[in-house]
């Protein structure tokens, strides 16, 4: 089938699972798609989180910086006022960026209105970790540690710094600064109960972080190792910093920036006005919104599509959103996670090599293809269009050669059924999944460029995970019959992922009718 219009100018790329489902790569695509019309992609909109968000595009890493970078036709790349930023860590992306001859400050823009974090919510984000395992004994929470949790903390408290900060006076900032850091070294040492050891090791552990994901920028000569070494904010005592070197070097980074900030809301609502589109880039997924998913194993902001208009700072208005997923799971952290393999199970063992986090280069938990989660995210988030990822790491391979599962609901120990996600995380707990089965394959799809052309149980299997997909969203509904869902509630599933490269995508997939009829 041809590729249906956009219903709005605004697309949200947002993610249906836990995250890491390969949201990056959607945009580059997108840019295609729109690339010649008067619709073209004007603006990419990092919308939500900090650098704990990484995306791949065309091959390149990033966290903090919106994935747009990679196409050099969009006109504006822009971080939203829902965004906790670290003016180093845009200096630490942005620099390499363009010495690899991508056109990147030129085109940034970031809203005065984000917020600033800096290396004290980093020690605060370790010192939280460090209480919640050795004060409270319980399982760490998995943070990246880079402060986010502790940024976004200080909106809600109403300590904030924004970027509007290194507009201004340098004393108020400085000011403002001192005040941070003092309520900071305050709780690690008297709340966190962390020991003096601990402290210095928390700049070894950052500093050893940041080099380690910088290395790339080191070898290419664009920074040298002392940049990222955070010794030198050690005060004389523990539990205490050095206060003009982390203002002045935070303050040199920020203000220096200055071209760079501005009004993120005029700028969207001039590309909307001139009929251009604008695509909104999440971090995270729907499951890890820190007022939908199951604490503490969120993330600090809203990652749906709702959060575009707080961000941008615009009215509310007609949005495409675009829910994007894996052919099978992962996790990272201490997530309740229904669906993980077994770690001695061959498809995990194919799996577990390709799986790990971009931000923190930690290793994912696999798991079998969980149609609740994104059902749910159907029915109570909403989507219009689809993308899979991945499902050639599905292919048979070494020891690998069984049957795949889809999980299509959930049982407690007595035998009640659930078909959808419960909200009580206690309850979440208790429950196995329930599984359908269907034939693998062998062959490689990843060169196949037409659903057509997939193996037969290939496209059984896609259109699996479609079908229960929407037999979640719509349980209970229209008398369980899919044939009586009208046509323009179900998504469209635009893009089936067979590869990393951006050409390893398949877009005649067979309409939602049609899908529904293949299994």
């Amino acid at each position: 089938m041809s590729l249906l219009p956009f219903s709005s100018q605004l697309i949200a790329d947002v993610g249906i699972s836990f995250g890491d489902e390969g949201k990056g790569r959607l945009i580059p695509e997108l840019a295609s798609e729109l690339r010649g019309t008067p619709a073209a992609v004007s603006v990419v909109l990092k919308v939500n989180g900090g650098a704990n968000s990484g995306h791949t595009a065309a091959g390149i890493k990033l966290n903090l910086l919106p994935a747009g970078v990679v196409e050099r036709e969009i006109a504006h790349l822009a971080i939203g006022s829902g965004v906790v930023a670290d003016p180093r860590k845009v200096w630490w992306e942005a620099l390499p960026l363009e010495k690899k001859g991508y056109p990147t400050l030129s085109r940034l823009l970031i809203d005065e209105r984000a917020m600033v974090s800096d290396f004290t919510h980093r020690l605060l984000d370790l010192a939280w970790e460090d209480y919640r395992t050795n004060v409270l004994r319980e399982e760490p929470r998995g943070s990246t540690g880079r402060g986010i949790t502790p940024a976004f903390c200080d909106e809600t408290g109403q300590w904030q710094i924004t970027f509007a900060d290194f507009l201004a006076s340098p004393d108020d900032y400085r000011k403002k600064l001192a005040q941070r850091a003092d309520r900071v070294c305050r709780t690690i040492q008297h709340v966190c109960q962390v020991s003096a050891v601990t402290w210095d090791s928390f700049f070894e552990k950052l500093t050893a972080a940041e080099l380690r994901a910088n290395a790339e920028a080191i070898e290419l000569g664009v920074f040298t190792a002392d940049e990222f070494d955070f010794k030198p904010f050690k005060g004389a005592a523990p539990f205490t910093l050095n206060l003009d070197a982390l203002a002045d070097t935070y303050w040199r980074a920020g203000s220096s920036l200055e071209k760079n900030i501005g009004e993120v809301r005029e700028l969207i609502l001039s590309e909307v006005r001139a009929g251009r589109t604008i695509i909104g880039e999440f971090g995270q997924s729907y499951w890890l919104d820190k007022r939908h998913g199951f604490s503490p194993n969120v993330t600090a902001s809203h990652t749906f599509a709702p959060e575009f208009f707080e961000s941008a700072g615009i009215p509310l208005q007609r949005i495409h959103t675009f829910g994007v997923a894996k052919a099978y799971d992962t996790k990272v952290g201490t997530h309740t996670f229904i669906t993980q393999m077994d770690d001695a199970h061959p498809l995990a063992a194919k799996l577990k090599q390709i799986e790990f986090g971009t931000s923190t280069g930690r290793q994912r938990m696999v798991g079998w293809f969980d149609a609740v989660e994104k059902g749910d995210a159907l029915r109570y988030g909403g989507y219009q269009d689809l993308m899979i990822n991945k499902a050639d790491a599905l292919t048979h391979d070494g020891n690998w050669r069984g049957e795949l599962l889809i999980c299509t609901a959930y049982e407690d120990a007595s035998g009640k059924r659930y078909h959808h996600v419960p909200r009580n995380e206690a309850v979440r707990r208790t429950l196995r999944p329930v599984y359908a089965k269907y034939a693998g394959w062998s062959e490689d799809i990843s060169k196949i460029r037409s659903f057509a052309d997939l193996p037969e149980s290939a496209r059984r299997y896609v259109a699996a995970m479609y079908r229960t997909t929407v037999e979640v969203a719509f349980h209970g509904d229209y008398g369980n019959d899919l044939s009586r869902i009208p046509a323009s509630a179900l998504p469209n599933f635009r893009y089936l992922g067979v590869g990393p490269e951006p050409s390893q995508l398949i877009k005649d997939i067979p309409t939602a009718m049609e899908l529904l009829k293949l299994t």
